[in-house]
């Protein structure tokens, strides 16, 4: 029978596990292993937000004095790059050292080249919080173990490196693999928050590598346009902010970056101009009367001015603009908006440029704060 409305499954709403819940459980069904003498086929595993969760174990094996075990993650119907990676843990006893863990990083887990990521360098991007977890894991599955010896536990991804080039794992400092992350281990689909952290951390990132500029975009986009503008800096410097406006420039204070550089196109700019913190588009709309604001002062004439203040878009008013020549002139102020609404609300606090391309990333017009 045909699913209903009211039973059929909603789309996008499935949770999954993040690559530390995915590595603790491998851990420890590896640990297990050591203990009984077979890996087991399922594991129910401890997160770190204290839930306990069963993990389907893929691959395993062991000997009296080391065991291997791998958990796929799952990502839920989130759309993240690490879905179905083979989260790998490799167990052997260090003999005579009781109580002690050393927790590695294999291949496909990226190793942390730069400080700033509260990492050691030249460690495995493991994350604390996983780093813990894998670790309290193994304390819980192999306690008889630990009374006498020690164990090291590999986490390694196959493909690992290949995943992380879709990744900012290299502007970050973190080659030859995936991060080992999780704050929950609990993965929500099309995690607002997860990208929101990202971008204070990459922000964070830039500051503690001692760089005295970010310039922060709004997308893939602009963030070409801007590094071919912008060739002297280093890829550090450079942070898609998205549509986090706020927690971005928050960043920026809190770490003293004392020069900031947005690149952005008319649609988000306007979104900035007119004080929002979050610009995404589903948010609130574009004010189109504080559009049509700043095309009179452009040059615009009163007609041109209400049907921008009637249409829908931004983009309506920057194309009509454009064909009486007033686009230069058009984003020459709406820049300046936005440098007034962002200097505002953080005084004193930056030097703020403008730099703003069409919809094909070419350069039209770039303005900066007195």
């Amino acid at each position: 029978m045909a699913a209903t409305k009211n039973n059929r499954k909603k789309r996008g709403t499935r949770k999954g596990f993040t690559t530390g819940a995915c590595s603790a459980a491998a851990a420890r069904a590896a640990a297990v292993g050591m203990v009984t003498g077979q890996v087991p086929r399922q594991i129910e595993s401890l997160l770190p937000n204290g839930q306990r969760v069963i993990f389907e174990v893929i691959d395993g094996y062991c000997n009296k004095t080391s065991a291997h075990a791998v958990v796929i993650k799952d990502a839920g119907d989130d759309p993240d790059v690490t879905d179905k990676a083979r989260l790998t843990a490799d167990l052997r006893q260090l003999p005579d050292q009781p109580g002690k863990i050393e927790l590695l990083g294999g291949p496909g887990v990226g190793r942390v080249t730069m400080p700033g990521l509260g990492l050691e360098v030249d460690g495995p991007a493991i994350n604390p919080v996983p780093d813990k977890n894998i670790r309290e894991n193994i304390k819980e599955a192999a306690a008889s173990i630990l009374e006498k010896h020690g164990i090291e536990a590999t986490i390694s991804v196959p493909d690992g490196e290949k995943i992380a080039r879709r990744t900012l794992n290299a502007r970050l400092g973190i080659i030859g693999g995936i991060s080992i992350l999780g704050t929950s281990g609990i993965v929500h689909p099309w995690s607002t928050a997860a990208f929101r952290a990202s971008v204070v951390q990459a922000i964070e990132v830039t500051a503690r590598q001692g760089e005295d500029t970010v310039v922060l975009t709004t997308g893939g986009r602009t963030e070409k346009f801007v590094m071919g503008e912008l060739p002297q800096l280093s890829p550090g410097c450079f942070v898609q902010m998205g549509d986090f406006l706020k927690p971005a420039f928050d960043t920026v204070v809190a770490e003293e970056i004392p020069h900031v550089i947005i690149g952005g196109m008319v649609g988000k700019l306007v979104k900035m101009a007119q004080g929002e913190t979050i610009t995404h588009a589903g948010r609130n709309p574009v004010n189109t009367a504080l559009v049509a604001e700043i095309a009179a002062e452009a040059g615009a004439d009163e007609v041109l001015c209400r049907e921008i203040a009637q249409a829908n878009t931004a983009r309506y008013a920057l194309e009509q603009l454009t064909a009486i020549d007033l686009q230069s002139a058009f984003l020459k102020a709406l820049a300046a908006r936005v440098i007034t609404s962002l200097t505002g609300r953080y005084p004193s606090k930056f030097t703020l440029r403008v730099l703003v391309c069409d919809f094909e990333g070419n350069k039209l017009v770039e303005t900066e704060s007195a």
